[in-house]
C-alpha cells in the first residue's frame, strides 16, 4: 500500500492499527477494524466477515490463511472484564471485508477506493482493476456534474437553461459537438446517458473539465447567466487544447465503450481467482503458507 492513508477514528488509523503476529505477519484486530469501517453494532461487522471468507474461499484463497479465529478481553463497568469474539485478519482479509461491506456506509465506500485503487492490486486481475477505476470515475463524475450544477445556478443559471450551460461545456471539449450529437457519433442510443458510455480516459477528461468550470465560476465571481454558459465551453476549449498539445485522442473519436450497468454487473458477479504474492498468499502466517490441508 502506498502511504495515503484511510481516513482514522478517534486518532486511530487503518495502518495504525497494524500488528505482527508470532510468525512476523502484519494482521488487524477485527474488533478494533469494526468502527473504522463505520459498524455500531458486532453482529452486522461479524456478518460481513462472514461474507468475506466466502468470496476469499471463491477466489481459490484458503480462509484459514487471512482469517484466525481469536478472543479479546474488553472492560466492562467497574473494573469487570470478559472475553468476547475478534478474528485476527490479514491485509488481503481487511480488503475483502471492505468489499463485502455495507456500501451505503462512507467509510466501507472510502475503505473500497482505498483498497481497490492502490498500486499493490495484487488481489484484481487486469480487467477487474480497469473495471474498478471506470466505475470510479463514473461515479466521481456524476458526482462533480450535480456540483457544477449547484455552481452554475450560484452563477445564475435557471433551471430551464441548465441543459444549455451543461451542452456548452461538451460543445467546448468536443469539438463543437452537444451532448445528443456526441450520441450519434458513437452510435450511443438516445435514451443512454453518455457518461456511461465513455471510457476512463474520456471520464476523467470531461470530470477535468466540470471541476474546473465550476472553480472558474467560484474564482471570477460569475453571476450573470450568458456569461457563466460562455465560461464553460471555453473551458472546454481549454481542456481539448491540452489534450491536443499533448498528443491525445480528441474525445469524440474516442469509441463508445460497454455500458457501464455492465461493468457493474460484472464486477458484482465475477469470483475471479485473485493471484496474490508470495508475502500476501501467506497471510497469517506471513511468507511460508502451510501445506494443503493444515490451518494456522
Amino acid at each position: 500500500m502506498t502511504k495515503k492513508e484511510l481516513p482514522g477514528i478517534g486518532g486511530q488509523t487503518f495502518e495504525g492499527l497494524r500488528r505482527i503476529n508470532d510468525h512476523g505477519a502484519e494482521y488487524w484486530s477485527a474488533r478494533d477494524l469494526q468502527p473504522l469501517l463505520g459498524y455500531s453494532q458486532w453482529r452486522r461487522f461479524d456478518d460481513a466477515v462472514k461474507r468475506a471468507q466466502a468470496s476469499c474461499a471463491q477466489s481459490a484463497n484458503d480462509p484459514a490463511y487471512h482469517f484466525a479465529g481469536a478472543g479479546k478481553m474488553i472492560g466492562l463497568g467497574k473494573g469487570g472484564r470478559r472475553e468476547v469474539d475478534d478474528y485476527q485478519l490479514s491485509r488481503f482479509a481487511c480488503y475483502l471485508i471492505a468489499q463485502n461491506g455495507d456500501p451505503r456506509k462512507p467509510e466501507i465506500a472510502q475503505a473500497q477506493k482505498y483498497f481497490a485503487l492502490q498500486t499493490r492490486r495484487q488481489e484484481l486481475s487486469e480487467q477487474l482493476a480497469a473495471d474498478v477505476e471506470r466505475l470510479e470515475l463514473r461515479k466521481q463524475a456524476s458526482e462533480e456534474f450535480r456540483a457544477l450544477s449547484g455552481a452554475a445556478q450560484q452563477a445564475g443559471v435557471q433551471h430551464r437553461m441548465f441543459g444549455i450551460f451543461h451542452d456548452a461545456g461538451y460543445k467546448g471539449l468536443y469539438g463543437g459537438l452537444g451532448n445528443e450529437q456526441i450520441k450519434v457519433r458513437k452510435g450511443v442510443p438516445a435514451k443512454e446517458q453518455l457518461m456511461d458510455r465513455m471510457n476512463a480516459t474520456e471520464l476523467a477528461a470531461n470530470q477535468f473539465r466540470m471541476t474546473q468550470a465550476r472553480d472558474k465560476l467560484a474564482r471570477e465571481g460569475i453571476r450573470d447567466q450568458q456569461q457563466a454558459i460562455r465560461a464553460h465551453e471555453q473551458v472546454g476549449k481549454e481542456v481539448r487544447a491540452a489534450i491536443e498539445r499533448i498528443g491525445g485522442e480528441r474525445p469524440e473519436n474516442l469509441p463508445a465503450a460497454e455500458p457501464i450497468k455492465d461493468v457493474e454487473k460484472r464486477l458484482k458477479t465475477a469470483a475471479p481467482r485473485l493471484e496474490l504474492d508470495e508475502r500476501d498468499a501467506g497471510g497469517l502466517l506471513g511468507n511460508s503458507p502451510p501445506d494443503k490441508g493444515t490451518h494456522p
